[in-house]
């Protein structure tokens, strides 16, 4: 028998008649699906020392499980020093059961990690799309604390196929995301 993650077993089973019959879709295919799960972390320090690419390279491909690759600078900024073509940044987007399995270890290993959690903003951009900021890459077991030289944060971008705030933020409850005041 073929892996499937829990999550996504949970989404086709329980997920989508849940929004189906709150939002009395027509078809199962109306239901909002979550898209991919896009991961930003901006290292500004990069100018100066190359090595910290490298290593937000390697931290990020072992948090996702997928290889990591860096963002570059698109122009020239004088007062940061930066030149146009230059590695500022890593990134890495999921997409299928790689990205069920992270929203996974994100819900149930990682957020509730966090010093101080009382859950996360629930502001959506309006297309039914959700961006979480981390401020510490350490919320995740797979990353060994004594190897890194700098605590750095990053962005987690949940892309749906929503098309309403509401439609995004049920689906996005549904998953697991523990957002802090409930918006109906």
């Amino acid at each position: 028998m073929e892996y499937v993650p829990g999550l996504k077993k949970r989404y086709k089973e329980q997920i989508v008649p849940a929004l189906q019959k709150e939002f009395k879709y027509k078809s199962v295919m109306q239901v909002p699906k979550l898209e991919k799960i896009c991961l930003n972390q901006g290292i500004g320090d990069a100018v100066a020392d190359k090595r910290l690419i490298d290593n937000g390279v390697t931290q990020m491909t072992t948090i996702t499980g997928q290889k990591a690759v860096p963002a570059y600078s698109k122009k020239d900024i004088s007062n940061f020093k930066l030149r146009k073509g230059l590695p500022i940044g890593v990134k890495v987007t999921l997409r299928g059961d790689k990205m069920y399995e992270f929203l996974e270890r994100l819900v149930a290993v990682a957020l509730p990690r966090v010093r101080d959690f009382r859950g996360i903003n629930s502001n959506l951009d309006g297309r039914g799309n959700y961006t979480l900021g981390i401020k510490e890459q350490i919320i995740f077991p797979e990353i060994n604390i004594d190897k890194i030289d700098k605590v750095l944060g990053m962005d987690i971008t949940f892309v749906t196929t929503a098309e309403t705030n509401e439609e995004g933020y049920a689906l996005l409850k549904e998953f697991g995301l523990p957002f802090k005041n409930l918006k109906k």
